[in-house]
């Protein structure tokens, strides 16, 4: 939501000045103000746009090759560090996976860290979390810092003393039902989405009101109207009404109540338009036979009213899912110019290796290109109108699990269950017009076999290897798109799968971390390595910028794991384990290993 040239952008890019001043003074208010700081990092992404990019340009593409070391911290804690830290004013949050510790540290005063919270949690939450026990981190507002915790307890901290104001439990470990996305603060209320979808779990986006955390509305990926908070005739999807109790009509029987479409990502919030955006994921199971129909609505992006939860949109990506290309990543909101217009867009970077540019109001599809040209399993998204099949990517009938049929070893699908990237955030600078991109460039092969559900026990019903598309050996790229016109600007090739989540700046400069373990920096206008750190374990966090006592820092948490990571993160050696991602990265043990820190960079004095 920023300009580059001025901190003022979040108004004049999405046009929301009014709504400082109208109504309530509600959480957001005070976050759209805090946001417009460049010294501190308030969201998770760094805005309400998702843009993860900074005015800092104290670090910049002609001195970053400088950057040192200035200090560490150890969170004591193994397995996949997701995520990165908060700054607010002297103080940062940072969080760990499970156990799901919270550091509250003094800046200003050598780091120190002046509360700890660590919650009391049952293990046996551990096995029922699909892809390693990450938390992708914390969330601010009205002086409370907001944990959603594994066992799916979503805690009020007082952000002075770390002292617990509430807590709510919004799930059920014991059906599958597990927290790893950070929180998302709009106006009164606090929003979690649920993991779990490999157990059969129907994803669902709830709200909490922020003072008591009380439960205001809770809305279904799949059921009835009741469930999903849907209107037959005013929500729409590619224009057209959705129709009566579309969130059933597309399963059979009672299918759609474990129907999966979990809600484990990244939101978005406009506060012009008051809708929030965030996608819903696979259905379940992973054997497409076993759940005939368009499984609506799993696999889709939504835009629903934060005060109600009404949706006013969908649009459902990959109809009937047959390789487990969840919907889940991020969506950047930015103004663009598609055609000669300008246009109040949503750009998705999906894990089926398609990148969607729609209009934010409406879900209009605007662009749909592949942003890894290896992608096979479709020839193309229709983006003919009057096509029956509009909207809907075609799908090549050797790439089909379903078409194939149980129990075959269908080979060679680009890209892997993975996706061409998974939940790690892209970054926009307003600067450049671009979008930087960690991607994954693996494929797969994938036999899908009959499974039976029972609450709690995995739901998959697939099995799965990986590896880098043939005749290639890099498994990874780091890229700069162009969503106006849905193309590749540049590429820059990585050995493994760029796990980290991307950071932009006004200094012409983007960050990112490698699964082997380095912080690289490249220019933003050509992709040029300008600087490469190694780190004490793999980075699957996120880049984090901040200037405290007027010097810019770059932190970035280090720590093996996720679901690329997964083979070392949880000591698993079968190559299908780790729903196929360990024999594809068996090579990582060779340059990194575990571990937990958090790694602050910044220029010599």
């Amino acid at each position: 939501m920023r300009k580059v040239i001025t901190a003022t952008c979040l108004a004049s890019c999405l046009g929301i000045v009014a709504v400082w001043t109208a109504g309530a003074a509600y959480a957001n208010d005070e976050l759209i103000k805090m946001q417009q700081n460049p010294k501190d990092w308030v969201m998770p992404t760094g805005n309400y746009a998702n843009h993860r990019y900074s005015q800092l340009k104290q670090i910049n593409a002609d001195n970053v090759g400088k950057l040192q070391v200035a200090w560490t911290f150890s969170t004591g804690v193994l397995r996949g560090h997701e995520g990165g830290p908060l700054v607010i004013g002297d103080m940062m949050y940072l969080h760990t996976p499970f156990p799901n510790v919270v550091y509250a540290m003094n800046l200003k005063d050598e780091n120190k860290i002046v509360w700890k919270y660590e919650p009391k949690q049952d293990p046996n939450v551990i096995p029922v979390m699909c892809c390693d026990t990450v938390n992708r981190g914390v969330s601010y507002a009205d002086g409370k810092i907001f944990l959603y915790q594994a066992d799916t307890t979503l805690v009020a901290l007082d952000a002075k003393d770390g002292k617990v104001v509430w807590s709510v439990k919004n799930g059920d470990p014991g059906k599958g039902e597990t927290g790893t996305s950070a929180p998302m603060i709009v106006k009164d209320k606090v929003y979690v989405g649920i993991s779990g979808g490999e157990f059969g779990v129907r994803g669902s986006l709830t709200a909490y009101n922020i003072k008591d955390g009380k439960q205001a509305w809770r809305g279904y990926s799949m059921g009835p109207d009741s469930d999903t908070l849907m209107d037959p005739v005013k929500t729409t999807h590619l224009g057209k009404p959705v129709g009566k109790d579309s969130g059933i009509n597309t399963w059979q029987g009672d299918q759609w109540k474990i129907g999966g479409g979990t809600t484990w990502g990244w939101y978005a919030y406009d506060p012009e338009l008051n809708l929030i955006y965030y996608g819903s994921g696979n259905p379940s199971t992973w054997n497409p036979k076993q759940r005939p129909g368009d499984n609506r609505w799993s696999m889709a992006i939504w835009a629903r009213d934060p005060d109600t939860g009404m949706a006013k949109w969908v649009y459902q990506m990959t109809p009937h899912d047959e390789w487990d290309y969840d919907g889940v990543n991020e969506m950047i909101l930015a103004d663009q110019n598609i055609g000669g217009t300008n246009r109040k867009t949503l750009v998705h970077f999906d894990r089926n290796g398609f990148a969607y540019t729609l209009d934010r109001t409406n879900g209009e599809l605007l662009v749909a290109e592949k942003y890894d040209p290896k992608v096979n399993w479709a020839t193309k998204v229709d983006m003919d109108k009057n096509s029956p099949t509009y909207g809907r990517p075609l799908v090549v009938k050797q790439y089909s699990t379903d078409q194939q049929g149980e129990d075959v070893n269908v080979k060679g699908i680009c890209p892997a269950a993975l996706g061409t990237k998974d939940q790690q955030p892209a970054a926009f600078s307003p600067e450049t017009g671009l979008f930087y991109v960690p991607t994954n460039h693996v494929c797969m092969d994938y036999e899908p076999f009959r499974v039976r559900y029972t609450a709690g026990q995995p739901y998959v019903g697939a099995t799965l290897s990986m590896y880098p598309p043939p005749g290639e050996s890099h498994m990874g790229n780091f890229i700069a798109w162009d969503a106006k016109t849905g193309k590749i600007v540049w590429s820059d090739k990585e050995q493994f799968s760029v796990w980290s989540g991307a950071l932009a700046t006004a200094g012409g400069v983007v960050f990112y971390g490698t699964l082997e373990g380095y912080l690289k920096a490249v220019d933003a206008k050509t992709g040029k390595e300008l600087y490469k750190f190694k780190n004490p374990s793999g980075i699957i966090g996120n880049v984090t910028t901040y200037e405290q006592g007027g010097k810019q820092y770059i932190a970035i948490l280090s720590g093996v794991g996720g679901w690329a990571g997964i083979g070392l993160a949880a000591g698993l050696t079968d190559p299908t384990a780790g729903l196929g991602a360990v024999g594809g990265y068996a090579g990582l043990r060779n340059y990194t290993a575990l571990g937990g820190s958090l790694t602050v960079f910044a220029l010599p004095n």
